[in-house]
């Protein structure tokens, strides 16, 4: 049997465009035939953070109806209200991706699941994914009390770790000229190839044909 093949999945886990390529990235990292690595930018993130107004929720709002249109995901009453309704709060994705660089320490192989429920909870049940305190209830709800618990007081390595993913990422954006997240990258070293963002919002077929071809 032939080795899996690499894929980069470069996304923000506050990214509405990667909520909706959920289901098939899903699908593809099931697949025994593809090895899929999380490569989280930071878009949302420190510099990328901004304050949640009304104008910007507006906006997310109606971007996030061309979504669910595109992809099938729900979009909840409770997020509109209580999570782009939330004035107190930056949209900022740096704790999430902090705590997946939490998981992705403790737990690798479990990175994609925290990543999955980190956007249910924020865009079903209507919770403020950028809040620590509901990451580290997530966390404990998926079963990984030891991240949640590394997340109340995040140490130097997982500091280091985390700045470190996103200055990859980050690079491997510019080299291969990535406009946005969502994006997959397939190939490893000087042979990476990107896969654009349309290729996550068709047929699960196209892609794997497209991922094989790239």
């Amino acid at each position: 049997m032939s080795a899996p093949i690499p894929v980069t999945y470069l996304f923000d886990p506050l990214c509405g465009w990667c909520y909706g390529a959920a289901p098939l990235l899903e699908q593809l990292v099931a697949r025994a035939d593809f090895a899929v690595e999380l490569a989280p930018t930071g878009l949302f993130a420190g510099e990328g953070a901004r304050p949640m107004d009304d104008g910007f929720a507006a906006y997310a709002w109606s971007n996030d109806q061309r979504i669910s249109r595109l992809s099938g995901q729900s979009f909840s009453e409770a997020y509109r209200r209580d999570v782009l309704g939330d004035r107190t709060r930056l949209f900022d994705s740096g704790p999430a991706t902090l705590a997946l660089t939490a998981v992705a320490l403790r737990a690798p192989d479990r990175e994609f699941e925290a990543l999955k429920a980190f956007q249910l909870v924020r865009y079903i049940e209507g919770r403020d994914s950028t809040d620590m305190a509901v990451l580290s209830d997530v966390l404990r709800a998926t079963n990984l009390p030891e991240v949640a618990a590394r997340m109340a007081t995040p140490d130097a390595a997982l500091i280091v770790a985390y700045r470190a993913r996103l200055e990859a990422a980050r690079a491997e954006m510019r080299r291969l000229g990535a406009n946005g997240v969502p994006a997959l990258i397939v190939g490893t070293g000087n042979d990476r190839r990107l896969v654009e963002a349309s290729a996550l919002f068709g047929s699960l077929d196209v892609l794997i044909d497209g991922l094989k071809a790239a």
